[in-house]
């Protein structure tokens, strides 16, 4: 019967987060307790498995409002825009090198963990350099999200904090073997970036309308004056204090990776080096903790609402129960492979599941059931992060990839036929890799 309620649960949540009807707090919160409720336990009990599983994810929740509001200061100032200016300098005129600048600009932009920041700053940017060239906006779209994929295995970015959230431990923890899966990723996109620029240079040449010069200033925005928006953003760099807030968020990551302080203190201890250096009249830093909190705050409250929803399921048994049901049906061959065969399909996985879906409600079982096999709870987390995350910027259910077809006028049925097969095969070949370098 256990079992019965929790597969309820679970696929009553991933339909209200598929259906877009209801906030993911709304059903990590209510459909659980009900649950309970129909399950047997009192509101006593069900408080007490609440506690318990807030007290697991609250590391992670103070990292990320924490994290957030850093490297949003740390966009406000202009931290990367000489960076990804020079980049764009570098790179105009010429499809192989702008299809890499690409990628190392999305790279860059992705430092935050906000896909919807990353787009902001890419494709304004990028954009007009891929219509002087006459290149195909979705390559745009394909390279930066795959790049911010890649990135997005950042500690302080959403699937790391779910995963850790579920396994109850810290993020950096979790992150650290993934260091050298970043940089492989990184270093096989840039690789796939000139193939597909040689690609696309050949489909420009055969249309007729290839040009590589030089293009002046093709990346500056069309004449006209600047919106407020744009002045607002320019008040607010520090360009004289560039080596400072270089050095500060060189320390940051450093001590992060380093690990010798918890992740939430690290980054507490850097907004409250960064606010003062940076804006010393109270007022200015109160303003840039409000434009920034919304952000911090939704994700913190979804990962609260996920702690509940973990700790009613795990308190409940009902993950146990259906882990024990489940191995008793599946053929006992598949269960040591089941996370690798959830990671295979990681990425049209994204097609059908919202990241809180996959990770707040497919991963505990998978997790549950492979465990049963001797699997260790960290190499199913790395196989399904790794199978998945490369098909974020991929999926209707990523607000950031509406944002992202917005700006660049493009369609999200094209974006996936153009990009899904390609986004695929490289996860395919991302995990291959980290099976055999031992990370899964």
């Amino acid at each position: 019967m256990l079992s019965i309620i929790g597969l309820l649960t679970i696929v009553a949540i991933v339909a209200l987060l598929i259906s877009n009807k209801i906030t993911p707090i709304v059903a990590l919160v209510l459909v659980p307790i009900v649950a309970a409720f129909v399950a047997g336990f009192s509101f006593a009990e069900i408080g007490v498995f609440f506690n318990d599983g807030i007290s697991d994810v609250m590391s992670v929740v103070i990292m990320f409002i924490f994290a957030i509001l850093f490297f949003g200061i740390m966009q406000d100032v202009g931290l990367f825009d000489p960076l990804i200016n020079k980049m764009i300098e570098v790179s105009k005129g010429n499809v192989i090198a702008v299809a890499v600048g690409t990628v190392l600009i999305a790279a860059v932009a992705q430092l935050d963990g906000s896909g919807a920041s990353t787009f902001l700053i890419t494709i304004p940017a990028l954009l007009p350099l891929y219509k002087r060239l006459k290149m195909n906006p979705y390559l745009l779209l394909l390279l930066v999200g795959t790049s911010a994929s890649i990135m997005n295995m950042l500690p302080w970015a959403g699937p790391l904090g779910r995963t850790a959230a579920v396994l109850g431990m810290e993020v950096t923890e979790l992150w650290r073997p993934l260091i050298k899966v970043q940089i492989i990723g990184l270093v096989l996109l840039v690789g796939l970036a000139v193939l597909l620029a040689i690609r696309e240079k050949r489909l420009i040449a055969k249309r007729g309308d290839f040009n590589e010069k030089l293009f002046e200033d093709a990346a500056a925005p069309v004449d006209g004056a600047q919106d407020a928006a744009s002045m607002k953003a320019a008040a607010l760099r520090r360009p004289k204090l560039l080596w400072l807030n270089t050095l500060l968020a060189l320390a940051v990551i450093g001590v992060l990776v380093w690990g010798i302080v918890p992740a939430g203190f690290t980054f507490m201890i850097g907004v409250s080096v960064a606010l003062p250096l940076n804006y010393p009249n109270m007022k200015d830093q109160m303003e840039r903790i409000k434009d920034h909190a919304p952000n911090a705050l939704l994700m913190a409250a979804i990962i609260l609402a996920a702690g509940s929803f973990l700790g009613i399921l795990n308190g409940t048994l009902m993950l146990d129960s259906i882990a024990t049901d489940l191995v008793t049906i599946l053929p006992a061959f598949v269960i040591p492979y089941l996370h690798l065969i959830i990671g295979f399909f990681g990425v049209p996985f994204d097609l059908l599941l919202s990241t809180d879906a996959y990770y707040f409600a497919l991963f505990p079982i998978v997790e549950q059931v492979a465990a049963t096999a001797g699997v260790a709870s960290l190499s199913t987390a790395y196989a399904m992060i790794i199978g998945n995350i490369i098909g974020t910027f991929v999926s209707p259910f990523s607000p950031a990839l509406w944002l992202a077809l917005g700006l660049a006028g493009l369609e999200m049925g094209r974006h996936i036929r153009y990009s899904l097969l390609i986004m695929w095969g490289f996860s395919i070949v991302l995990l291959v890799i980290s099976i055999f370098m031992g990370v899964i």
